[in-house]
């Protein structure tokens, strides 16, 4: 541990919890990064209802970082372990763009890629729970850190989790009904559904509503000029995948799975989608490959390893990497933070992906 590290857990050491304890001692510090004088780190407390009286707390404990010499600018971010609706993003204010979302697809076949995006890039899988939308978001972010014109798409409409990964939940604009103003995160340019409806509210939709909200969503959205557009695509093979393969022509797919052999029996599945649709795989990313114990340093394979790079091996497609499964990662993307931001041994996982990608022309 760094000297300048120690000297940041022994300031927040001092600060003493209204129910005992301190930050350091109930455990709650986490994912400290410290480079060029600039220290990042979460506090994670307890529940959402602890969480909303902590504020003072977490000022405290960013001014307790500038205090320690060596550190000349601190962000800390403020989460909850067990996540509440009192911890979720409040609805936007004010009311709705006039646009409807979700209606039945217009044009036929014709194109609803956007103009001005050179790359589209489908980030899938077979099934749920496999840490696409993580890969999306921080795939994106890495992106934009090597000076690409980077956007996001969640095209996970029934499970929109982008709004909270990437930390913005400001209603679009839309001020004539019909063209979306896009947000902007972390230098990407990022659209979701989630940011259009009520978050508390189920999205109760048939495929053509589907289908309709993913062609809005496309070209309509004021996306603007981008090198690469990244679309975290729901799990399975249903209408938005056919949507967007069909009409979209996507320059290809990434494929995430984890290594176990449950996992991969429905990524061949989205693999084969994909060879159906043909529509290029231009890799597959094992996510979750191995847990490396903060504490002591053991390294453990919980879903398995090596299964997503045999498979790549087996049907001749390129295996991009491994990212692996740990605390700091689920935290940064509940903290709207995305890993990727930062320089640790997960930001640089990325990097290295996002690099892969760039040198050979896909991003």
């Amino acid at each position: 541990m760094s000297e300048i590290k120690q000297d940041l857990l022994a300031e927040l050491n001092r600060l003493e919890l209204p129910d005992g304890g301190t930050l350091v001692s109930r455990d709650m510090v986490r994912a400290i990064s410290i480079d060029d004088g600039v220290a990042k780190f979460v506090i994670e407390a307890p529940s959402a209802e602890m969480a909303q009286q902590m504020e003072p707390l977490r000022a405290a404990a960013e001014r307790a970082a500038l205090s320690v010499q060596g550190i000349r600018q601190a962000s800390v971010i403020l989460t909850a372990h067990q996540a509440s609706a009192a911890a979720r993003p409040a609805a936007p204010k004010g009311p709705a763009p006039s646009l409807k979302m979700g209606g039945h697809p217009t044009g036929g076949d014709n194109s609803i890629r956007p103009s001005g995006v050179k790359s589209i890039l489908a980030v899938a899988s077979g099934k749920g729970g496999v840490g696409k939308s993580t890969v999306s978001s921080n795939l994106a972010v890495a992106l934009a850190k090597q000076g690409r014109k980077v956007g996001l798409l969640d095209a996970d409409i029934y499970g929109p989790s982008q709004p909270r990964m990437m930390g913005v939940s400001k209603r679009p604009a839309s001020p004539d009904g019909k063209i979306i103003e896009p947000l902007q995160a972390h230098g990407v340019t990022m659209m979701s559904i989630g940011l259009m409806l009520d978050p508390d509210k189920a999205v109760v939709w048939r495929g053509p509503m589907l289908m309709g909200a993913l062609q809005q969503m496309m070209s309509q959205v004021r996306w603007g000029e981008l090198d690469v557009l990244i679309v975290d695509m729901p799990p399975g093979t249903g209408d938005v995948q056919l949507t967007l393969c069909q009409r979209a022509a996507p320059t290809g797919a990434l494929v995430v799975s984890t290594p176990q052999d449950v996992a991969l029996l429905d990524a061949r599945k989205a693999l084969d989608m994909f060879n159906t649709l043909k529509t290029p795989v231009l890799g597959l990313i094992e996510n979750m490959s191995t847990f490396h114990c903060p504490n002591c340093g053991h390294e453990a394979q919980i879903f398995g390893h090596g299964g997503v790079k045999a498979e790549a091996d087996k049907l001749g497609l390129p295996f991009l990497g491994a990212l692996p499964i740990d605390l700091d990662t689920r935290l940064a993307g509940d903290g709207g933070t995305p890993i990727a931001l930062g320089d640790g041994p997960v930001a640089q996982a990325y990097a290295q992906l996002a690099d892969r990608l760039v040198q050979g022309g896909m991003a």
